[in-house]
């Protein structure tokens, strides 16, 4: 099996993904209040998908690139709710 080129790139793209689905699914069902995958890789490639999973589980995703920008990590936060939130609800 040959590991280098496009493939590769796009194994290791499936499976960095894959861990922040996990990630998204564990916060959105409640079983933490906020996860963090660290030291992904393609981070650039995972973030629009990312967000789009997290906005369908009701969740918010937030990169933490590193310091020279050749990795980040994601946390998968709950979204505040509306009255953390200061914001006011109807009686």
């Amino acid at each position: 099996m040959d590991d280098t080129g496009a493939g590769a790139v796009e194994r290791q793209l499936d499976r960095e993904l894959q861990l922040v689905a996990d990630a998204i699914a564990m916060v959105s069902r409640g079983a933490s209040p906020r996860v963090t995958v660290a030291g992904l890789r393609l981070g650039s490639a995972l973030l629009e998908p990312a967000e789009r999973l997290a906005r369908a589980a009701g969740v918010r995703i937030v990169p933490r690139w590193s310091a020279d920008e050749a990795g980040v990590d994601i946390a998968v936060e709950r979204l505040p709710d509306a009255a953390a939130a200061g914001v006011p609800t109807a009686r």
